[in-house]
């Protein structure tokens, strides 16, 4: 309890007082954010605004995690290790097209496929690492699980039921296929000031409370109520992953200080696909796969927004010789902005949405355990 409350107060007080300080670093170095002549006119004023601030939440978020750690006297753990690693490493995927970004001042910098690619590699490696038995715990658990799982393991979908060869890929692309769809969904999502750091804000702590119950509600407590044993919960060290999660939490609500509405700074792909990623593993790590889906509902939905305007465009165009739209401008938080609603009342909403998303997800997760 102490790492995790050290962790989050430290990457809070980190990112609340140095995030300007990198603001004014990034805009010496030209990291402005470019903004795309078809967005909605009122986003023309933020054309230059620091961008890359995601590299200040991971940097406190990793410094948060060691220092509460070094403080608590408690050693780090794999699973610790391997969200803050997914979250880096997705980061500097991030890094390279907002990077490429404020070189060419234009909107693209990698192309799609090769940031699909870049995600790619690296979630295999988080995968490779997570599921392989020479990571096995003194419990001979994994840091993941060989199952896909909603609230905690699904029996009946072991993805290594066809042995470990065909097992290793299947696990490979499901995990893909979590982390491709969260960073994405984040990334989306980062439109408007403030409105992915705050969603994301509820996600994070949806996992400090999971990791927390779970480390209480362990098969491994030596101090778990003997009545309620058979509702135990088989994760590896869910409570390093609740410290990760405040670290996380903690470091994006100093940022919000600086990056709600009008933003001093921007999180630009670095920091919106390093917390895709951070939410992908823990999702995996503390085996709540298909619960994602709640917690991260908002992202969900503004990212269905854009695959729903796509494919009706195509699909009108295709039958009737001429594209229409369901949404005046895609993602959903573009939409009721030319609809007339303010940056502001849009980003609020939205947090609220999320927030209703989350506490559904975290009841449900509840629920499941009461009522077993």
């Amino acid at each position: 309890m102490i790492a995790l409350l050290i962790a989050g107060g430290f990457s809070l007080v980190f990112t609340l007082l140095l995030t300007p300080l990198f603001g004014r670093l990034f805009k010496k170095l030209s990291w402005g954010q470019f903004i795309r002549d078809d967005g909605p006119e009122s986003h023309h004023s933020k054309r230059g605004t620091p961008t890359m601030g995601g590299i200040v939440f991971i940097v406190g978020s990793i410094l948060g995690y060691l220092v509460g750690h070094a403080v608590s006297g408690v050693p780090w753990t794999m699973v610790g290790v391997l969200v803050l690693a997914m979250m880096a490493g997705l980061g500097l995927v991030g890094f390279v097209d907002d990077f490429l970004k404020t070189r060419k001042q234009q909107s693209l910098g990698l192309g799609g496929w090769s940031k699909i690619a870049g995600i790619v590699l690296v979630t295999t490696v988080f995968a490779f690492l997570a599921i392989h038995p020479e990571f096995l715990d003194e419990n001979r658990l994994t840091p993941a699980s060989t199952f896909i799982s909603g609230w905690r393991d699904i029996d009946w979908l072991n993805l290594f039921a066809f042995g470990p060869v065909v097992g290793m890929g299947l696990f490979i692309l499901w995990v893909n296929l979590i982390t491709v769809s969260a960073s994405n969904g984040v990334n989306i999502a980062d439109g408007l000031d403030g409105l992915a750091s705050g969603a994301s804000i509820f996600a994070f702590s949806a996992y400090i409370f999971i990791g927390f119950w779970q480390a209480n509600q362990s098969c491994f407590n030596d101090q778990i109520d003997p009545v309620v044993l058979y509702k135990c919960y088989e994760v590896r060290d869910p409570l390093d992953l609740a410290v990760v999660a405040a670290a996380i939490a903690g470091s994006l609500v100093g940022f919000l200080w600086w990056n709600t509405s009008p933003a001093q700074i921007f999180m630009g792909d670095t920091g919106s696909l390093g917390l895709g990623g951070a939410l992908a593993a823990l999702a995996i790590l503390t085996r709540t796969e298909l619960l994602l889906i709640l917690i991260g509902g908002l992202f969900l939905i503004v990212t269905g927004s854009v695959v729903v305007q796509r494919v009706y465009f195509k699909i009108t165009k295709w039958t009737l010789g001429q594209g229409r739209r369901v949404f005046l401008m895609s993602p959903l938080h573009h939409h009721f902005e030319l609809k007339g609603w303010a940056e502001v009342t849009v980003v609020v909403r939205f947090w609220l949405i999320a927030a209703l998303f989350v506490a559904a997800g975290v009841g449900a997760f509840y629920l499941e355990w009461v009522s077993r």
